[in-house]
């Protein structure tokens, strides 16, 4: 499963809504993936590779090797 490994952010799933005639008319399941990126982070003093969302990446919660 994709999932973040610093904040734990996986896909979560909702509804695209079909809007005609200002009526709902039709809705369809659908998915939402984290933006993850595969970063070479220093974890217990060694380098390793770590599925991370972007989120994450701009907040500084990671140290890239």
């Amino acid at each position: 499963m994709a999932k973040c490994e610093i904040c734990s952010k996986s896909v979560s799933f909702g509804n695209q809504l079909s809007i005609t005639r200002s009526h709902i008319s039709k809705r369809n399941t659908r998915t939402f993936k984290p933006n993850l990126r595969t970063v070479k982070a220093i974890i217990n003093g060694q380098p390793k590779k770590i599925k991370v969302c972007a989120k994450c990446l701009r907040s500084g919660k990671v140290n890239k090797a």
